[in-house]
């Protein structure tokens, strides 16, 4: 299984990790509520998880704009 993460703003590709046999805990997964996790952690059609995160330009973006954070994904 490969964990790919991406940014839920601008789906950019922010890392993968292949073949990676992990639980929750050493994901930082446990610190979620179900809610996020629900949120942010999807599992696509061949088994891997992809996982919503925010990428570096983004939360800069978020810094500058922070009424941003309202949306579900200020790039249109």
């Amino acid at each position: 299984m490969a964990i790919h993460y991406y940014c839920r703003h601008c789906s950019k590709n922010v890392g993968t990790l292949s073949d990676w046999q992990a639980n929750d805990e050493q994901l930082g997964f446990n610190q979620l509520t179900n809610e996020e996790k629900q949120e942010m952690i999807e599992c696509n059609s061949q088994g891997h998880l992809q996982v919503k995160v925010i990428c570096e330009d983004c939360e800069k973006t978020l810094q500058e704009n922070p009424d941003y954070h309202a949306q579900e994904s200020f790039i249109h």
